[in-house]
């Protein structure tokens, strides 16, 4: 090379690619003169403007010219007409010797040979990249054609007229240089692209260099990411060809449709055996060999890969249909299932739900659609359906799906006529009534067939019934109206024999529906297998019932009291449950008691349950069929009473219609029951308030009698109770119940006189209230109050209102005795047992200071005590007599010593002086009591009679015998000795009778 060559290779090394240009190329590269140089230059640089790169690479395929025009001088056997194609040898790619020497021989030459390959790859390469670049400027041009359809949309705000440059036209860049796409592998364009979903470009790329890219056409397509819809790059997706059952091959358009000699296969076998060259490095462009086709069912294997990988990694359903669809549009086998699979599972995903819903996060997949079953897909479908849309969704969604089961059963050689029918029943049998009355509206039977969702007249009442009756709601009474006016009617004439057979069903599910523990509950599936076979006839005796239970069930409902419609089976042959619930009617209104203040709502009531226990035009019982109409009456009236309503009572008793028709006994015994449950439930015993002045104005309302006024006396008493502030044994006043369950009420007024120190002082209150607690007919009871009155006034030291007490008793039992049959009547032992007792025991007290009265009270025992008891009552009066003696002599000795005083008169004393002058001149032996007056013997006598005291202590001021004055407070009854001496007691029998006949002595 001269040193002008040398230094336009100088120039040309010295350039950088972005400073190489047309003139530069054509000034100085084209100067140079040695090919091999030019060559080797054309392909060692890589430039980004096409124009520049083409002129690069035509002048270096122009140099190679000479080289290969030598080379296939070499191996061609025919002469060569035409310098730029020459003969084509066999396709082999075995080596020529010929050619491997010459290549040997010629190094420079098999240089420009390699070479030339390279250039014309690029060559392709940048038409390619050209032809690219004009697709995407067509696609720019169609979205600028989209947007400008959106250019007068009045919500986009309008650009700056001065910012926009209405001379240039946007076009998109290229997806990368082009000294990029040149040197890079043609595969690792094409999967560029795919995954930028730059398909235009692809497009291309894929006509120009099919040949090369088909090995991989399905690495090609895995890189387009999932979520791409199908319908974008269907065309890239492998066809079936049904002729010769393998893939279609996609026809490609190359540039050159016939190789140059350089890339023949034997010359690039004689290129690498001359070792002359290193192929691997510059070559690019390699021949593949036999393109290998899928078969069917490698291509139904890929479309159920790829539909797994999209579930997988998107979860969008539709994508993954639309790849089946496409697939089984062009013919792919065995895709049909999949489509029907991924099509219903996508109504699933996109149409179960409307878009105005929230949609709950569920990780819902193929392969658990796949394992699902058809009763789990229709509730799936029809979960976020609304009673206005269920038989849409039914329609639109199930439907289809039924009829996909329906097909495949078919295919599979065991078809089921029932399964649609099936399913439909068991979805009506477990959805709430709303739902179910919607689909039962959509089946009337004046609908045409193929509308109706449920066909079979029968199957609809079964169902309705079924649905009905195992429905646990209380407040849709309007619903089930709507579903029993969709049922069909048949014309059945009421006969004695369909009224046996209405009564055995009735019977029969009364029975079924009865909760077991086997069965807490009956549901609406197990009563349609007891109505499936009941015929048309058994159907419509059961609409019928079924209307009658519909018509008593909003009654209840309307008076708060609503029980489930299958409660009106079981309470059909059960006169307790159907009480039962006529009270709960009669006390428990649908509004407030305070509202119901009219008369005319409680008239309605009365209508409302008298319409219960009655009969309909064909025999039917209502819900308290088993009621008398007189029952019926007496439970209206005592909720009435419940309810405190006493005047509307009163004017439903006497109004001139009189609609209660009630005796008075009756009316009697229904206040008192009334009156009775108010008491019991009083937190107060004063009868001006609260539920205690509910009992006692409530026995205004009946007639007056001796029961009625016994129970006002009673509640009266109560109240007298409560105001002497009784308390309970935990510290709590006592409750009015606590009063009614007391067994012994005269332990009441003993409560009464322990619990108020001052409460004794009021003796006729006292009375009074033993009165009214039931013993106004009691003398005996009196009596032993006044004991009570007694021994508490003697327990607080009042002597003289204890005395006074006493003798008040004293003169009630002399009456009682007087106006009895005999002597043996019980009251007046129970009184007079009661009286000597008292009075023994007030008359020995040693610290009541009065003698006299002492000695006429001990007198009043001696005439009261049974005759076992005299000899000791008489010791103690004889003691205390002698002490009597003792005090007067020392007065008496006091008043001749000069102490003027004046005897102390004899008035007030119980037993007469002449008597009390023989008990002193009577003489007996002297007993072991009458030594001992407060042993053991009057242990036993004290004992019972205390007992007849229902007060606390129960107990008498105890005294010491020895010297007859102790002061003890401690109280106990008398312990006296149990061995009376049967000589005294002889004796006592014996004289008593001249004891009180004899005459006084002065």
């Amino acid at each position: 090379m001269t040193s002008a060559a040398d230094d336009l290779c100088d120039q040309w090394t010295s350039l950088q690619d972005a400073d190489v240009t047309l003139s530069s190329i054509q000034d100085i590269l084209a100067a140079i003169q040695d090919d091999l140089w030019v060559a080797a230059a054309s392909a060692d640089r890589l430039l980004d403007d096409v124009d520049t790169q083409r002129a690069l690479l035509e002048l270096g395929l122009q140099r190679t010219k000479p080289a290969i025009e030598r080379a296939s001088n070499v191996y061609s056997p025919h002469d060569n007409d035409d310098d730029t194609s020459p003969p084509l040898p066999p396709a082999a790619d075995t080596p020529d010797e010929t050619l491997v020497s010459y290549f040997r021989d010629e190094p420079a030459d098999a240089q420009v040979c390699s070479i030339r390959t390279v250039l014309l790859s690029r060559m392709d390469r940048l038409n390619s990249f050209v032809e690219m670049q004009q697709e995407n400027a067509g696609f720019d041009e169609l979205e600028r054609q989209v947007d400008a359809e959106w250019e007068d949309d009045p919500w986009e705000d309008a650009p700056d007229e001065d910012t926009v440059d209405k001379a240039t036209t946007p076009t998109r860049e290229p997806p990368f240089p082009l000294s990029t796409f040149l040197s890079a592998e043609l595969l690792t364009s094409a999967s560029y692209l795919a995954s930028r979903l730059l398909f235009s470009p692809l497009r291309v790329l894929r006509q120009r260099h099919g040949f090369h890219l088909w090995p991989s056409r399905l690495s090609i397509i895995e890189s387009i990411p999932e979520h791409t819809n199908p319908t974008e790059y269907r065309d890239f997706l492998p066809d079936y060809d049904a002729t010769n059952e393998t893939e279609r091959r996609i026809a490609a358009e190359h540039w050159r449709p016939d190789p140059d000699w350089s890339e023949l296969p034997q010359v690039l076998a004689s290129l690498k055996a001359s070792e002359v060259v290193e192929l691997g490095g510059i070559l690019t462009l390699r021949t593949p060999g036999s393109p290998q086709f899928l078969t069917a069912s490698d291509l139904t294997s890929w479309y159920k890969q790829r539909v797994d990988k999209v579930l997988t990694s998107t979860g969008m359903t539709d994508i993954a249909l639309g790849l089946v669809q496409h697939g089984a549009g062009q013919g792919v086998p065995d895709l049909d299932e999949l489509g029907e699979e991924l099509s219903l599972f996508s109504r699933l995903i996109y149409d179960a739900a409307s878009l105005d819903e929230e949609i709950e996060d569920e990780d819902w997949t193929l392969d658990r659609w796949r394992t699902m079953q058809p009763r789990e897909v229709v509730r799936a479908y029809l979960r976020y359906s609304t009673p206005e849309s269920v038989v849409t969704d039914i329609r639109k969604l199930v439907m289809p799906y039924l009829f996909v089961l329906e097909t495949r059963a078919e295919r599979a050689g065991q078809p089921d006529t029932t399964l649609s029918t099936r399913l439909i029943y068991d979805y009506i049998l477990t959805v709430p009534l709303d739902f179910a009355a919607s689909i039962f509206e959509s089946s009337k039977p004046i609908l045409p067939p193929a509308q109706r969702l449920v066909r079979d007249d029968e199957d609809m009442a079964r169902l309705a019934l079924a649905c009905l009756y195992g429905s646990d709601a209380l407040d849709q009474w309007s619903t089930m109206s709507r579903i029993f006016e969709c049922l069909p009617a048949w014309d059945n004439s009421p006969t004695d024999d369909l009224a046996d057979e209405a009564d055995t069903t009735v019977a029969s599910l009364g029975s079924f529906v009865t909760p077991t523990t086997a069965r807490p509950r009956v549901t609406p599936s197990d009563l349609l297998i007891f109505f499936q076979p009941l015929p048309a006839t058994s159907l419509s005796r059961a609409l019928d019932i079924l209307d009658v239970h519909l018509e008593s069930g909003e009654i209840l409902s309307r008076w708060d009291v609503a029980a489930p419609l299958r409660w009106f089976l079981q309470s059909a042959n059960n006169e307790a449950e159907q009480r039962a619930r006529a009270t709960r009617m009669a006390r428990r209104t649908g509004r407030p008691i305070s509202e119901l203040d009219n008369q005319g709502d409680w008239e309605w009531l009365l209508e409302d349950i008298l319409k219960l226990s009655g009969t309909n035009d064909i025999g039917l019982k209502s819900a308290f069929g088993l009621l008398s109409r007189t029952e019926v009456i007496r439970i209206f009236f005592g909720g009435l009473l419940s309810s405190g309503k006493f005047d509307i009572a009163k004017n439903m008793l006497h109004s001139r219609t009189n609609p209660l028709a009630l005796d008075d006994r009756i009316i009697e015994d229904i206040c008192l029951a009334a009156a009775r449950e108010f008491y019991d439930n009083a937190s107060t015993g004063n009868y001006r308030f609260g539920e205690m002045k509910l009992a006692y104005d409530c026995l205004t309302v009946a007639p007056q009698s001796e029961n009625v006024l016994r129970e006002q006396e009673f509640i009266e008493a109560t109240s007298r109770i409560t105001s002497f502030n009784v308390m309970t044994r935990s510290g709590v006043l006592i409750s009015p119940l606590e009063i009614r369950l007391t067994k012994d009420r005269l332990s009441l007024v003993s409560r009464v006189l322990s619990s108020n120190s001052d409460a004794y002082k009021y003796t006729e209150v006292i009375l009074d209230l033993v009165h009214k607690l039931g013993f106004r007919d009691d003398p005996a009871a009196k009596v032993k109050a006044l004991a009570m009155i007694a021994d508490t006034a003697l327990q607080a030291e009042d002597f003289a209102r204890a005395y006074e007490t006493s003798e008040t008793m004293v003169n009630a039992v002399v009456e009682l005795r007087a106006s009895a049959v005999g002597m043996d009547d019980p009251q007046v032992r129970e009184a007079a047992e009661v009286c000597w007792v008292a009075c023994f025991q007030l008359g020995r007290q040693p610290e009541f200071p009065d003698v006299p009265k002492k000695l006429a009270l001990l007198g009043r025992a001696l005439e009261f005590c049974p005759a076992d008891k005299l000899v000791d009552i008489l010791a103690a009066w004889r003691r205390l007599d002698a002490e009597d003696i003792d005090a007067r002599r020392a007065r008496l000795a006091k008043r001749r010593s000069g102490a003027q005083r004046k005897p102390a008169a004899g008035a007030g004393e119980i037993l007469p002086s002449s008597l009390a002058s023989r008990f002193q001149k009577l003489h007996m032996p002297t007993s072991p009591l009458s030594r001992a007056p407060d042993s053991a013997a009057f242990a036993n006598t004290f004992s019972r009679v205390a007992a007849t005291f229902p007060f606390g202590s129960g107990a008498s001021l105890g005294s010491n015998d020895n010297d007859g004055r102790s002061r003890s407070r401690e109280r106990a009854w008398p312990a006296l000795d149990h061995e009376v001496s049967a000589q005294a007691s002889r004796v006592l029998q014996k004289g008593i009778g001249w004891l009180i006949g004899a005459d006084d002595e002065a």
